[in-house]
């Protein structure tokens, strides 16, 4: 194998373009992104604008990408092409990236890998936070962000994750709760770092409210409640903010005493934009043996799908 051969990924999730470059030796070469536009005031993306933007924005990145490709030996794609590995998965936004992927694939002859978005975030979290020896067995993971809440159980299989759906939300998302009281607040989507930001800034006690979980199962809906009643009762945003990110963290927190009392204790990864959250990394941190990808790999990114297509291309190839 040449020493100049790499591997490309691609994923388009609902918020993001994204397309990666990794090198045959699993140096990462270029992690390349764009975000889709959202209008001021709203709190999310139509299926088919987030389509629309996607199409726009990967003729732009990979122009970006071939200054990194160039003298580069391209040798796979990875590609994600459903949220989440389970049957009846499916949005429209991935299409854009299969549909690119798929042309190179074509055109050059190259093998094509295809993925889950929560796959690749899984991927990103383990390669970002050199946690490579979750490999070699079971672990538990967190994938938290806008269209996710999830606790997995996850399985490493022919280069590919096998997922368990053990716990999250049963209604409302971390994500779209954190975006939902932003914009409520006057701040621009997505909210999260806004909110991160206004929190960090609060100086006053944040309210203990109790938490709605059954074991490993919690409910979300009653916190975008919670967060507007106390706003209206003190004005202060940077409360609000502290108080929804304290209230997330215990929330977590529930979730984690309830897998360890069923299946053990054991290093947690933690992936999802969600999961960059400095507050809710701290508390975690400060009580869990956990993982946390880099803020760059927590966010959406097609660095895991190229980690994954580098593994199943080796696997293939009897490559070291």
């Amino acid at each position: 194998m040449k020493n100049n051969s790499v591997v490309l990924g691609v994923d388009t999730s609902n918020y993001t373009t994204s397309v990666a470059i990794i090198g045959i030796d699993g140096e990462l070469i270029a992690n390349l992104k764009m975000p889709l536009r959202v209008k001021e005031g709203e709190r999310g993306l139509r299926q088919s604008d987030a389509l629309f933007s996607h199409t726009v924005n990967i003729p732009q990145l990979m122009k970006q990408a071939g200054e990194y490709l160039y003298g580069k030996d391209v040798v796979a794609i990875g590609v994600s092409e459903k949220p989440r590995n389970v049957e009846g998965s499916y949005m429209p936004c991935f299409l854009a990236g299969v549909a690119a992927a798929e042309s190179i694939a074509q055109t050059m002859h190259l093998p094509l890998y295809r993925f889950s978005h929560q796959c690749g975030h899984i991927m990103a979290a383990l390669y970002s936070s050199k946690s490579d020896e979750l490999l070699e067995r079971d672990f538990a993971a967190f994938h938290i962000s806008g269209g996710t809440t999830e606790l997995v159980r996850v399985r490493n299989v022919d280069g590919c994750f096998q997922t368990e759906l053990v716990g999250g939300t049963a209604d409302l998302n971390a994500g779209q709760v954190i975006d939902r009281i932003g914009v409520y607040l006057g701040m621009p989507f997505p909210a999260g770092p806004h909110m991160e930001q206004a929190a960090l800034s609060n100086t006053k006690k944040i309210p203990r409210k109790k938490l709605s979980v059954n074991g490993m199962k919690i409910n979300l809906s009653g916190l975008e409640n919670m967060a507007v009643t106390l706003y209206k009762e003190s004005n202060d945003k940077a409360l609000v903010a502290a108080f929804v990110f304290d209230y997330l963290a215990r929330a977590i927190s529930a979730m984690i005493d309830a897998y360890e009392t069923e299946y053990g204790k054991g290093k947690i990864l933690c992936a999802g934009g969600v999961m960059c959250n400095r507050i809710i990394k701290d508390m975690l941190s400060s009580k869990y043996d956990v993982a946390f990808a880099e803020p760059a790999m927590s966010a959406d990114n097609a660095v895991g799908c190229a980690c994954l297509a580098l593994r199943a291309f080796k696997s293939e190839n009897n490559c070291d």
